[in-house]
């Protein structure tokens, strides 16, 4: 039984491909990432772990070589379909968490729910479950713009569970949060673990590299895989 989540076989991404300022982030990365692991992508800036991680999640379509999720080669994919994909089965954290603001709390969470053609009591229902899970039921019509740090940061993580993902990715989600909010993200990432959700980590942060929760440490240096 073939207990990967992620496949990358030699992988590569090309900005401006054969012109004067072209750009070559990511070159030639394999790598494969077990089901239910908690793997970190490790890297000073420029180094091609944001890059990465944006093609895993279907946001950037790699220039050459394949990836692979859940057995699906979705680098191979139209973009209608790739878009498909990655709305039903991957959940992204950014780094600035992207929330609106002037939308609540609840309306943020439900928002990857409406280009899915799922009914508004549905939506409603999957909304309310996470919100007692992040313990943010009191906030639930707060705009998103009124919230604490670490609030908000609950709300980017219920948004990108709702789709009923089972692969997880953050990018640099502990870049400008403290200590305390940073322990917090962990533990939910330990939580997430234990409910057996491949979470997959764009960071340089010494105290997310070294937590225990983490599996697997990827290295890239220059848009390759320290070896």
């Amino acid at each position: 039984m073939d207990t990967t989540a992620v496949k990358t076989l030699d992988v590569t991404k090309i900005y401006h491909q054969g012109k004067q300022n072209e750009v070559i982030p990511v070159k030639k990365v394999s790598l494969e990432i077990e089901n239910g692991s908690v793997s970190v992508l490790k890297g000073p800036s420029g180094s091609g772990k944001t890059t990465l991680l944006s093609m895993i999640g279907c946001q950037v379509k790699p220039s050459s070589g394949e990836i692979i999720i859940k057995g699906n080669r979705i680098s191979k994919l139209p973009e209608k379909f790739a878009n498909l994909y990655k709305r039903e089965h991957i959940g992204f954290i950014f780094q600035h968490f992207n929330l609106i603001p002037d939308l609540s709390v609840f309306d943020n969470i439900m928002l990857p729910l409406l280009p899915a053609g799922i009914t508004l009591k549905e939506r409603k229902i999957r909304a309310d479950k996470l919100l007692n899970q992040f313990d943010l039921e009191k906030r639930k019509f707060f705009k998103t713009k009124l919230l604490s740090g670490g609030e908000q940061q609950r709300v980017a993580i219920s948004r990108a569970l709702i789709n009923g993902c089972t692969i997880l990715l953050a990018d640099e989600p502990t870049a400008h949060l403290d200590g305390k909010l940073t322990a917090d993200f962990l533990s939910y990432v330990k939580l997430l673990k234990e409910s057996d959700y491949t979470i997959i980590i764009a960071s340089h942060d010494s105290s997310i590299v070294q937590n225990p929760v983490v599996d697997e440490v990827i290295e890239m240096k220059n848009g390759e895989v320290a070896t």
